[in-house]
């Protein structure tokens, strides 16, 4: 895999590059532009090469049809002023561009095109397709790691086509999942969470056996807490995990990973109430476990003082309600703490939990955070991803 940062004489070549800036937009605005901000040292280097860069991405699912809402025409306005410079959007139609020389008429250093899942032929990875986009440009460069576990035109296809290269954002994710999956500092744990077992059960078996603790949090914590024999009330659980369960700790027994589900937790009658600390022994019928317990915080907190490397996937309680989010609190402030000692190398990945810590704006506290959700989890699962194949 060959970055384009090592590459020379770039001079006014013509980049195709795959961004992700598949952010939220409501009304117009963009909410979140955290996807953006991190493809801005990409972006940068390039112009600072002198090279006219096209910008590939797509927002939302469109399914191959035009939708207003969906447009691109906010997120180049945002880039526009983050880069000081002439940003573009291309609204012609792709097929109606014959090749490269029609980007020759515009002055500006960076041209967008729109919606790339305008187009139904990019998710079904059609290569004609993906050869016409070729056509534009004198170099690929893919860095759109949270959409390379796609097969799609844009992100697969179009590396058959011209010299290929992965951007800054997509190494660093690379580099910090390696560092996690195979460059590993011990002892290492993994913090997990989420509402469902199933979507996780393959991360999980994957890595239990370089994990020294796994740690379950969260709604899928709540099958553990049944597993053993207490009841849950109201709360949140995936049906028919049992045998999920049993194979987990199976596993984790196997291979000397330690296991640590809540000793206790936080509960209330609805997700707007007031919390209760309740043993998991004592919950009631009405009940719903919503975060965890002090006493579970503390033993989190002893085995993040005790780890080298630290996965976190998942918020530790319905954190949108303020009286639930104290475990997810404490725990970012802990691998903080650690971090800024250099102690540990934290890596953060899911929806989420990004959310969370861009809330309480400490995104910058950890050595990496991941916007790329399903990518994060299959690279996690073991998977090859046709983005990374791609370029390979």
């Amino acid at each position: 895999m060959r970055s384009i940062f090592k590459e020379k004489n770039l001079n006014y070549k013509k980049i195709l590059l795959r961004l992700d800036l598949n952010v939220p937009i409501e009304n117009g605005e963009i909410s979140d532009t955290t996807r953006i901000d991190k493809i801005l040292p990409t972006l940068k280097f390039l112009i600072q090469q002198k090279t006219k860069i096209i910008i590939i991405s797509h927002v939302g699912r469109p399914k191959g049809k035009i939708i207003k809402d969906l447009s691109l025409k906010p997120i180049s306005e945002d880039l526009k002023k983050k880069l000081n410079a002439n940003v573009k959007l291309i609204t012609e139609n792709i097929y109606q561009i014959e090749n490269k020389d029609f980007f020759e008429r515009f002055n500006e250093e960076v041209l967008i095109l729109e919606n790339i899942r305008f187009y139904a032929e990019e998710e079904k990875n059609d290569h004609k397709f993906a050869e016409h986009l070729a056509s534009f440009g004198d170099i690929y460069v893919n860095d759109a790691f949270s959409c390379s576990h796609r097969a799609h035109a844009s992100i697969q296809q179009i590396s058959k086509y011209l010299p290929s290269y992965s951007g800054l954002q997509f190494d660093l994710e690379v580099a910090a999942l390696n560092k996690i999956t195979a460059e590993i500092e011990k002892p290492i744990t993994c913090i997990i969470g989420g509402s469902k077992i199933s979507t996780k059960i393959d991360v999980i078996k994957n890595l239990i056996p370089k994990l020294d603790n796994i740690i379950i949090v969260g709604g899928m914590a709540n099958n553990f807490i049944e597993y053993f024999g207490n009841n849950i009330g109201k709360s949140i659980k995936e049906k028919n995990c049992n045998e999920i369960v049993a194979e987990i700790i199976s596993l984790s027994k196997k291979k000397e990973c330690k296991l640590i589900y809540p000793d206790d937790v936080l509960v209330s009658k609805n997700l707007n109430g007031l919390s209760i600390n309740k043993e998991i022994n004592q919950i009631l019928p009405d009940d719903m476990i919503l975060d965890i317990g002090p006493k579970t915080i503390k033993k989190i907190v002893d085995i993040i003082d005790n780890t080298k490397t630290i996965l976190w996937n998942g918020p530790a309680g319905y954190f949108e309600n303020p009286n639930f989010a104290n475990g997810s609190i404490k725990i970012a402030k802990k691998i903080i703490e650690n971090n800024k000692s250099n102690k540990i190398f934290s890596v953060v990945g899911g929806g989420d939990t990004v959310s969370l810590l861009n809330n309480l704006k400490i995104v910058s506290n950890f050595n990496f955070v991941s916007t790329a959700g399903g990518a994060f989890l299959e690279y996690l699962e073991g998977k090859q991803l046709p983005g990374i194949t791609a370029l390979n």
